[in-house]
């Protein structure tokens, strides 16, 4: 007895089982009380039609009739015996036939699906809503082996996501007892990516149960910044104006001055044109800017396509080089190559939402014009800065300028519409710069083909950015796809040099600078051995990324 009791108490510790038992207890209940009261009716019934019979016989035939068994050894010989008879037969099939059968069917399916962590459950994240962000950030936890749970309200998400493979727990986000079975307490991080109330409220759940854990939540409107930080979120990730300032920052038109794109410390990435340089028409290994201005080259874009710098990358007319180094080379690099684009023609934007105005915001500090070319009149000001019509319209983009503008953003939340607008721009200008944005990854490869020179992902950056607040900012998304990041020098890496361990031919990843003490050394020297305790800064792609952690951290 002692086993089947531990098994027993076991599974009514777990919050599914306690369900399911329920749900059990209140069939047999019922099933109880049908038996009990249908006994009765049979003496009843037999009394009217002069018949008696002990107590012991009402329960078998109730029994036998409810389970469609039927011996027919006791019967009825009245028409209300006969009526009897059949109700009883009907709903001992509804019993047995169809409220049993869904019943274990609802039992099996709940059971699939958590809705409690275990106790000792610690340093996981806490995820309130699944939409492009948090898929890509699942994702990322589960190539660094981060725990985390997914909590669902409904029970056919729940187990559409389950089947998905996600960790997966059902309950409703704005109670409390949903927190506590997830173990808030021990949790990492809760990050809420949904509507800027349902954040709200998730902000102020949690917050009655836990004073310090982080929380993260995005929001879709400017005011709600202050809100979801009143309410409680220790930040707030406006990634429309996110979105914008990065797309901003990949405007470089017709100059070849570098372009800052992304910071690690002091570590600055940038991007420079190489047309109208002396670089064209040269590889890597021959412009020598290592040797020069002390910056790595450390990859190359061409129209759309990244591929990591080698000695032997060469350099065409629509090369973009992708430069690592400080504030003091990149200045170099520009006094020595930089030519500026003196064009007042403004950028064109595609699109007047969130994104757009982040856009146009970040390029009028930095000193450039704009035209946003927007169809929806009520986004559409009296600042002269737009143009009222479809953008899919050739006579609309004239108007907005697309002849003379050294760059065209796309800005619109449709993938198909930015897929057909990025082709339809390639088609007028060949040769203008063209920045698309994507909400969905799996869109990125597609507008690179329709002929869109950079994009940058919605779904990325806002979990990129989670990411990063989790990990306290070691990882720094520079553009779709290319990613630098910080590791602690692997055991197996200790007392090599650069040149000995071969990371950039093991993994493609390149080594732009080493951390000791505090001390970030930029650019150091592939011949001196890695010190003691240092930690490596390095920019690869998302698969070279994985490919050291392979390689090297996992040895």
């Amino acid at each position: 007895m002692h086993p089947i009791a531990d098994l027993f108490r076991a599974t009514w510790r777990n919050y599914t089982g306690r369900q399911n038992g329920h749900l059990l207890l209140r069939f047999l209940a019922i099933f109880v009380s049908c038996v009990a009261l249908y006994s009765v009716l049979f003496h009843l019934v037999m009394a009217y039609e002069g018949r008696s019979y002990h107590w012991m016989t009402g329960l078998y035939w109730t029994l036998t009739v409810m389970s469609t068994l039927g011996f027919g050894d006791i019967t009825f010989a009245s028409t209300l015996g006969h009526m009897f008879t059949i109700g009883v037969l009907a709903s001992g099939v509804m019993f047995l036939l169809v409220l049993l059968p869904l019943m274990f069917i609802e039992s099996q399916s709940t059971a699939r699906v958590w809705r409690e962590l275990p106790r000792d459950t610690s340093g996981h994240v806490i995820l309130c809503h699944y939409d492009e962000v948090t898929s890509t950030l699942i994702t990322r936890m589960k190539q660094y082996r981060q725990p985390y749970v997914l909590l669902v309200p409904d029970l056919t998400e729940a187990l559409s996501l389950y089947d998905q493979g996600l960790n997966v727990v059902m309950g409703e986000i704005d109670h409390p007892d949903t927190f506590r079975r997830v173990r808030l307490a021990q949790a990492a991080l809760v990050a809420t990516t949904s509507r800027d109330a349902v954040n709200t409220n998730v902000a102020l759940t949690v917050r009655e149960l836990s004073a310090s854990v982080l929380v993260i939540a995005t929001a879709n409107e400017m005011v709600a910044v202050d809100m979801l930080s009143l309410a409680g979120c220790s930040h707030v990730l406006h990634l429309g104006n996110m979105l914008g300032r990065s797309l901003a920052r990949r405007v470089h038109g017709k100059d070849s001055m570098t372009h800052v794109i992304g910071q690690f410390d002091s570590l600055l990435i940038a991007e420079a044109a190489a047309a109208h340089t002396p670089f064209v028409g040269a590889t890597l290994q021959q412009i020598r800017l290592r040797e020069r201005v002390g910056l790595s080259v450390v990859g190359v874009w061409e129209r759309g396509h990244f591929e990591m710098a080698g000695p032997d990358t060469s350099i065409g007319p629509h090369t973009v080089l992708v430069l690592a180094g400080s504030q003091a080379q990149l200045r170099q690099f520009d006094a020595h190559f930089g030519i500026s684009d003196m064009t007042d023609a403004p950028v064109l934007i595609l699109g007047g939402g969130r994104v757009g105005c982040a856009t146009g915001r970040a390029l009028e500090e930095r000193g450039s014009d704009y035209c946003i070319v927007e169809q929806l009149r009520e986004r559409v000001d009296d600042s002269g800065k737009y143009i009222l019509g479809n953008a899919a319209h050739a006579d609309v983009l004239h108007k907005a300028g697309i002849r003379d503008t050294p760059a065209v953003v796309i800005t619109t939340h449709d993938d198909d519409l930015n897929i057909y607008l990025t082709l339809y721009c390639r088609h007028l200008r060949p040769d203008v710069q063209i920045i698309s944005r994507a909400t969905l990854d799996r869109h990125v490869p597609t507008l690179h083909r329709a002929g869109a020179d950079f994009v940058m992902s919605y779904a990325s950056m806002g979990a990129n950015a989670i990411w990063n607040l989790l990990q306290r900012n070691d990882v720094l998304m520079v553009t779709e796809g290319l990613h630098v990041f910080r590791v602690v020098l692997p055991p197996r890496l200790a007392g090599k040099t650069m040149l000995e361990s071969r990371i950039r031919q093991v993994t493609g990843c390149h080594v732009i600078a080493i951390e000791t003490e505090g001390v970030m050394q930029i650019n150091p020297d592939p011949a001196i051995p890695f010190p003691d305790k240092a930690e490596l800064i390095l920019i690869g792609t998302t698969k070279a990324e994985q490919d050291f952690v392979k390689a090297f951290s996992a040895a």
